[in-house]
């Protein structure tokens, strides 16, 4: 018998504080997502705005935070965000290695006011190594990691998928694993350290699996090829009557029996396990799929085991009847966009505010941090004392 509790208005890390200096790309992201799990999340942004962005009110990856203008160029700025980070669990920066030390507000400088921080460090190319101080973006970091290679049709050139591998899921998820295990750390035993998380590292960590399969001779080093990456007839993707498309990932046997059935080619498929005859397999499949539309084969698919579905634009998407019904997508401030992710029991999380403008919060940071200082007018720092050991940060 389980005890009832009372559910948290606004997640599993509610009190954490976090401070994210402004950037592009994966470190907003991570940011968001402590924020959507109810992290009180300042996002330090710079005067004039970070370069390359939408319109401030519609980034969603600003959502849940609150927002302080500081500039670390001027004189009194690096002592305004070491002021912050001395009252903060974690901080998260995005430049290029060297940068936040020539600015005052490196580790060395944030744990010399608070020992316990996690420093979360998001680049492309990681802290040390060749290319470290080299620019780059998503799909420049995906490439040399064999990832991107993955992905597309055999004699075409790899897919792009969007910045979501590289940037999210190799960078900003991993960022968000690592300074969670680290603030565990820090609890534990009041030392903080940096968390070096690296798009490189990530997006090679992710195809753990793969590597694996390519060892024990499962996988063959070309794309187009093998069982999960279109190689194969009944895992991928095929065009309809209307032009769209539908989804197929009927790999195993008791759903591709269901799959050719309900496709109408049981009586005329070549046999699954004989490779040598796939392209022949994937033309029936083909053709079969051009003679209906989308959503008519959605409907002969609709509540069976063929693992087939239909592949929906982002707006089609929140409408789906079964996102619909978990509600996957959520509506704030008039901008549809997805839920926060994962669910929680006891401590759900919400879409509580929209995004944050620029420094509209400096007022209400400086109140609720303690931090006279950071108000508009204010002026000098606040030195909190720390009870913590002091100890160099790892580097």
């Amino acid at each position: 018998m389980t005890t009832a509790t009372t559910p948290s208005p606004h997640g599993p890390l509610t009190g954490v504080r976090v401070v994210e200096l402004a950037g592009i790309g994966p470190g907003p992201f991570a940011a968001m997502l402590l924020a959507d799990l109810g992290a009180d999340v300042v996002r330090v942004d710079r005067p004039g705005g970070p370069g390359l962005a939408i319109d401030p009110a519609h980034d969603v990856t600003h959502r849940n935070k609150r927002s302080v203008v500081v500039d670390l160029k001027s004189p009194d700025g690096p002592a305004r965000v070491l002021d912050l980070a001395a009252r903060a669990d974690i901080l998260v920066e995005g430049y290029r290695p060297g940068v936040a030390e020539r600015l005052g507000v490196g580790p060395e400088a944030c744990h010399a006011r608070n020992p316990a921080l996690v420093y979360g460090r998001m680049t492309g190319w990681g802290q040390d190594g060749p290319l470290a101080d080299r620019a780059g973006h998503d799909i420049a970091y995906l490439a040399p990691t064999g990832t991107l290679g993955l992905i597309g049709r055999p004699g075409e050139a790899p897919a792009v998928p969007a910045n979501l591998l590289g940037d999210y899921a190799g960078g900003s998820l991993y960022l968000v694993v690592g300074v969670l295990a680290a603030l565990h750390h820090a609890r534990a035993t009041g030392t903080g350290q940096v968390v070096d998380a690296a798009i490189v590292d990530g997006a090679a960590h992710l195809a753990a699996m793969i590597h694996g399969m390519l060892a024990a001779g499962a996988w063959q080093d070309r794309r187009g090829a093998n069982l999960l990456d279109g190689g194969c007839p009944f895992y991928g993707t095929y065009e309809t009557a209307d032009g769209r498309y539908m989804a197929v990932g009927a790999l195993e046997r008791r759903f591709y029996d269901e799959f050719v059935t309900l496709l109408g080619i049981a009586d005329r498929a070549p046999a699954r396990e004989d490779v040598a005859r796939w392209s022949e397999l994937r033309e029936a499949v083909a053709a079969r799929f051009k003679t209906r539309t989308r959503d008519a084969w959605t409907a002969v698919f609709e509540g069976t085991d063929a693992c087939v579905a239909p592949v929906l634009s982002l707006r089609e998407a929140p409408h789906h009847p079964h996102l619909a019904a978990r509600g996957t997508f959520t509506d704030h401030g008039g901008i549809t966009q997805p839920a926060p992710a994962p669910r929680f029991s006891a401590t759900p999380t919400a879409v509580r505010t929209g995004p944050a403008e620029p420094g509209a919060h400096t007022a209400d940071v400086a109140r609720d941090w303690d931090l006279p200082g950071l108000a508009p007018g204010g002026s000098g720092t606040s030195q909190a004392p720390s009870t913590a050991p002091h100890r160099k940060a790892a580097q």
